[in-house]
């Protein structure tokens, strides 16, 4: 009898501390959640299938293509990446707000992401701009990205490696 009670209630104290964990995790949000809207736009793009014409350059290099992306949530990843709400960022970001606006900086050398422009209109996410550097010794990497839903996305990367020739590209999505 002893061996039943336990092997129900030991079960149910994990689940139950898995659910809150997961909810708290949730709602300890200290900053504009960009990793859950994007979660949320790569869900609804892959539902509406979108035609998209993507150019890349390449240190001046262009090819476009109309295409229809087969996983947003891969394609958006970088956005998803620059989440502001990892446990060791706390505190390391100012925000400044208008009506229309949210931005969040940060100047920490430990914190890539330097920037995030967070833009409203009818109350709602119009677009959201990000800029993220990488220094060391020996290479810097600045990248800026862009997003305003259903319009446009694009993706800015320079990269300054020493003793090696500096490489810039950009990734444009335009939908149609």
């Amino acid at each position: 009898m002893k061996n039943t009670i336990l092997s129900f209630f030991i079960p149910l104290f994990f689940i139950s501390c898995s659910n809150s964990t997961d909810k708290k995790q949730k709602t300890d949000l200290t900053y504009f959640d960009v990793k859950g809207y994007f979660e949320k736009e790569a869900t609804r793009l892959n539902k509406e299938n979108p035609l998209i014409n993507k150019t890349v350059s390449v240190n001046g290099a262009t090819e476009s293509k109309r295409i229809k992306i087969p996983d947003w949530k891969k394609e958006l990843a970088l956005f998803s990446d620059a989440d502001m709400n990892r446990a060791s960022w706390k505190g390391l970001f100012e925000l400044k707000k208008s009506k229309d606006q949210e931005l969040y900086s940060s100047d920490n050398e430990k914190v890539p992401v330097k920037e995030i422009s967070v833009v409203y209109k009818n109350d709602e996410v119009f677009g959201l701009k990000v800029l993220i550097k990488n220094t060391n010794s020996l290479y810097t990497s600045i990248d800026t990205l862009t997003y305003y839903a259903d319009s446009l996305y694009q993706v800015k990367k320079t990269q300054n490696i020493k003793l090696l020739s500096k490489k810039s590209y950009t990734i444009t999505g335009s939908f149609q």
